[in-house]
């Protein structure tokens, strides 16, 4: 038995983040709350996006995991707005079930036994890390996606640097330690990430969010940021485009 309440704005939080990487995931519904793993087909970018129970208006289950195709379910929200409340209910064997005022719709859950099993998160020690306005950072992948599909982070003791060139064009972004809430790193490193992946996720950062970047040279990146008050949380995991590669 599955009986769940949420806000339209909370349910498309998740896919948007969710479908950075992937379309189809398994959502381990859990009595404490929703556990989502998802990593993309060549390995480049992994999330793990958890939200406690205390964040949706209903929540009543049995612990459940039930694969599910997102982009039916984001057909589904599109049609509410702000503040909408959405009732989703499953029984075993049975469709999922979501209702937006007088719609019904009925989705036929993807079978787990045919999907990738759920990544594991790996384990770093990531030599430099900043805390920085999320909005601020947004901003600036924004800006580095006008001009190439690559982006360069740089950082040292005092400073942290974002950086893209093409042939004929190319921008800086430069974060004072002092401008930041935080900035650890012991020596200077560079390291090379793909926009595709990475400025999306940026989109949903809010104008007074934080976001945790740790990353080192060569290093692969790893990025931390909540919502709805710190009920949700996503971990992002990006692999470097190493030296050789560029």
């Amino acid at each position: 038995m599955l009986n769940v309440t949420a806000r339209q704005e909370l349910i498309s939080k998740i896919l948007d983040t969710l479908m950075i990487v992937v379309e189809d995931a398994r959502f381990d519904f859990e009595e404490d709350g929703l556990t989502v793993r998802v990593v993309d087909s060549s390995h480049v970018a992994m999330i793990k996006l958890t939200v406690d129970a205390a964040a949706f208006d209903g929540w009543e289950l049995d612990a459940k995991k039930i694969g599910l195709e997102m982009k039916k379910i984001r057909e589904v929200t599109t049609l509410g707005g702000s503040g909408d409340l959405i009732e989703i209910s499953h029984q075993d064997g049975q469709d999922f079930t979501m209702s937006l005022g007088k719609i019904v719709r009925n989705l036929r859950p993807l079978d787990n036994a045919t999907m990738a099993s759920p990544p594991s998160l790996p384990k770093l020690d990531l030599p430099c890390k900043i805390i920085m306005n999320g909005a601020e950072l947004g901003q600036a992948l924004k800006a580095a996606k006008q001009v190439g599909d690559l982006v360069n982070f740089s950082i040292d003791e005092s400073s942290f640097k974002v950086h893209v060139r093409n042939n004929t064009d190319s921008v800086n972004i430069s974060f004072d330690k002092d401008e930041m809430d935080e900035l650890v790193c012991d020596g200077a490193a560079r390291s090379q990430y793909s926009l595709t992946y990475l400025e999306p996720l940026s989109r949903r950062f809010g104008p007074s969010d934080k976001v945790t970047i740790q990353f080192g040279e060569n290093f692969p990146l790893a990025m931390n940021f909540t919502f709805e008050d710190g009920a949700g949380e996503v971990d992002y995991f990006l692999a470097p485009r190493v030296e050789s590669d560029y």
